[in-house]
């Protein structure tokens, strides 16, 4: 590609607008453009990049016996009623009627598609294990759509679907999806985690996500410093470090007018956070229970919605009033007609202080929470907690989700009847799993993890183009030799052919990050063309003859930096 003839916006301030690297770059580089919040049209340069990702996870998924396909986006309301997340969806979901007044979804993901395929294809148990797969734009009606591709409201996915007619057989398309992972990610030039995490709104028994740990991530891994132990902070399971004892050692009412946080009540009564018993009323299906926890810990929704069976809800303040109490000074003393759920972590509170129940108070040396029969794990893991698995330190990182696999079980063909003959001519639901891979995301990782002052440095597996030739010494001749050779090669190349200044050649060249760069300067009078390797600068002086054989050694090298055995 000669860049004269190119589009390739690149922009030499950053738009005010972009919140992280990634964003900032993309759009500098000239790899995307925004036409609506959270959506982006993929100009040259970006489609470039996705075409290499696809191609990886294509050969990946292909290489585990995956067959692809591909489903429509717009899906019709009734297969979600059928698997009930045509509301548990809420407003997440582009829904949208025809002329006839039918309604349908811009699909989330796919797995009532596959359900309906399935129930329609999948007779016995002949006809299993099958794993289907398809690269397609997905939509989701994001609230805040933000960090350019990180977080949008269409984007395309790689989301892939195993059946089954028993678990054995789901355990080993999973770990087959997991060891696919692994090598696409790999060869994508990405570090990685893969951890435990939570199953949301998919349902299911067992699901992991694969992260790239950095700054511009929304979701939070809990980590071990020393066992490697990882996980979701979602699902992640860590022990409280230490006891807190107050130095309230009498049980009494003191007066805290208008103090309804942690953080004043601590303030006023010269305690620590972790001195305080906070006292949270839920309701899970209409049965109101008061959630205990220490003052410097935050309730996990995901885990105490297991523990109960159902989605917690805030009590309001009216529901608050008529229990007895009063908001923002709730406690367990003296509070009726509630069940109580405590955290393990008051177990690690003596003379704590607890609401009153009554407007402006809160007691003080409260220790009837040590008398309760039981304690659960209901907690948010935090920096500093103790590691299960062998006692080291835990610390709390930011993470760019990049992949999830679930083992969805029978959620979807019980719900859609997707069944299945077995052995014995028995009927039976087919058993799923489900396991998706941004390709945007793999894109943005890859910058937020390797980029400079000057730009964007690509891995060479997915970078637009191999090399760019920069241009200096128009008299020589040898740019327009190189390209052609290059090119017939298989070398994918671009020629900075435009009549601007060496400075501006070699800016644009390090803001869209192509691996190498070839100056034809002074040197091509003498037969020497130099080379620079984006990564870290190193520099070869080869000569015009031969120049392709050797560059193509020199490119194979760095190549080997992304390939699995």
């Amino acid at each position: 590609m000669k860049l004269s003839k190119a589009l390739v916006p690149t922009l030499r301030e950053d738009p005010r607008d972009a919140e992280n690297i990634s964003h900032r770059l993309l759009l500098r580089g000239g790899y995307i453009k925004q036409i609506a919040a959270g959506v982006y049209t993929f100009l040259p340069l970006g489609w470039r990049v996705m075409k290499k990702i696809y191609r990886i996870i294509t050969e990946e998924m292909d290489r585990i016996g995956a067959q692809e396909l591909l489903m429509p986006a717009l899906t019709p309301a009734d297969l979600w009623e059928e698997s009930g997340r045509w509301e548990a969806f809420g407003d997440d979901m582009f829904r949208l009627k025809d002329r006839k007044g039918k309604d349908y979804a811009l699909a989330p993901t796919h797995e009532e598609v596959i359900a309906e395929i399935a129930r329609k294809f999948i007779h016995s148990y002949k006809d299993l294990p099958q794993i289907w797969y398809q690269v397609q734009t997905k939509f989701r009606d994001e609230p805040r759509p933000r960090g350019g591709l990180l977080r949008v409201r269409e984007f395309l996915m790689k989301d892939s679907y195993s059946l089954h007619a028993d678990w054995d057989s789901l355990d080993e398309a999973y770990e087959k999806h997991r060891e696919a992972y692994i090598r696409i990610f790999t060869r994508a030039g990405l570090r990685f985690v893969h951890v435990k995490a939570s199953s949301g709104l998919m349902g299911g028994k067992q699901s992991e996500e694969f992260m790239v740990v950095s700054d511009a991530g929304e979701d939070e891994l809990a980590i071990c410093e020393s066992c490697g132990y990882a996980a979701n902070t979602e699902v992640a399971v860590a022990d409280v470090p230490d006891y807190a004892e107050s130095q309230y050692k009498n049980f009494e009412k003191v007066h805290t007018p208008g103090l309804t946080t942690v953080e004043d009540v601590a303030r006023s009564l010269r305690v620590g956070p972790e001195h305080i018993i906070k006292s949270i009323l839920y309701y899970v299906n209409d049965v109101p229970y008061l959630i205990l926890i220490r003052g410097d810990y935050e309730v996990n929704e995901e885990k105490l919605s297991s523990l109960l069976g159902g989605k917690p809800l805030y009590a309001t303040d009216e529901e608050i009033i008529r229990l007895g109490s009063y908001p923002g000074f709730i406690g367990p003393h003296g509070l009726e007609g509630v069940k109580i759920i405590a955290d393990e972590s008051v177990k690690y509170v003596k003379n704590a202080v607890i609401g009153a129940n009554e407007r402006d108070y809160h007691y003080v040396g409260y220790n009837g929470h040590l008398e309760l029969d039981a304690y659960y794990d209901i907690r948010k893991v935090k920096e500093g907690d103790v590691c299960r698995e062998c006692g080291g330190n835990i610390r709390v990182v930011n993470a760019i989700e990049i992949g999830h696999i679930f083992k969805l079980g029978t959620r979807y063909s019980e719900s859609m009847g997707a069944t299945f003959l077995d052995r014995d001519g028995k009927r039976r639901p087919i058993i799923m799993g489900s396991y998706g891979i941004g390709l945007g995301r793999i894109m943005a990782s890859a910058i937020e993890l390797y980029h400079d002052e000057n730009g964007i440095i690509w891995p060479l597996s997915i970078a637009p183009f191999h090399a760019i030739i920069v241009e200096i010494n128009e008299e020589s001749g040898v740019a327009p030799r190189l390209y052609d050779e290059l090119w017939k090669a298989g070398v994918e190349v671009m020629w900075d052919d435009r009549n601007e200044r060496p400075g501006v050649k070699f800016k644009d060249a390090d803001l869209i990050g192509i691996p190498f760069k070839i100056v034809v300067g002074r040197k091509a009078a003498e037969g020497l063309v130099e080379v620079q390797r984006r990564r870290d600068g190193h520099r070869w002086d080869l000569p015009v003859e031969g120049f392709v054989e050797e560059f193509r050694k020199i490119m194979d090298e760095e190549m080997k930096r992304y390939e699995v055995s």
